[in-house]
């Protein structure tokens, strides 16, 4: 193999390395309204953090009959709040406009 095609092949390599670090910081915001129209009620937190990702901050209360977790996501002056009742979306609210 020539000088040439290893360095061209490490350029390549390194390109796509760089573009899979930064590319994944360019998609956009994750708190989208259409993004948090795709959570739904009866959804797991598992199933929420992989359209949203993980939320700025949790709450967890423990009751005796039952667990809340209130899932909060800050993104600038937008806020979308989520209440899991066992571990299943009961509800969400959310400041974003169209």
């Amino acid at each position: 193999m020539s000088p040439f095609l290893s360095i061209a092949r490490l350029l390549t390599i390194f390109c796509a390395v760089v573009v899979l670090i930064f590319g994944s910081g360019c998609s956009g915001k994750r708190i989208t309204k259409a993004n948090v129209d795709q959570v739904s009620d009866g959804m797991s937190k598992k199933q929420v953090e992989s359209i949203l990702g993980p939320p700025t901050s949790i709450d967890n209360k423990d009751f005796i009959v039952m667990k809340k977790t209130i899932y909060v996501y800050r993104q600038g002056n937008d806020t979308v709040t989520l209440v899991f009742k066992d571990d299943k979306l009961e509800s969400k609210d959310s400041t974003l406009s169209e």
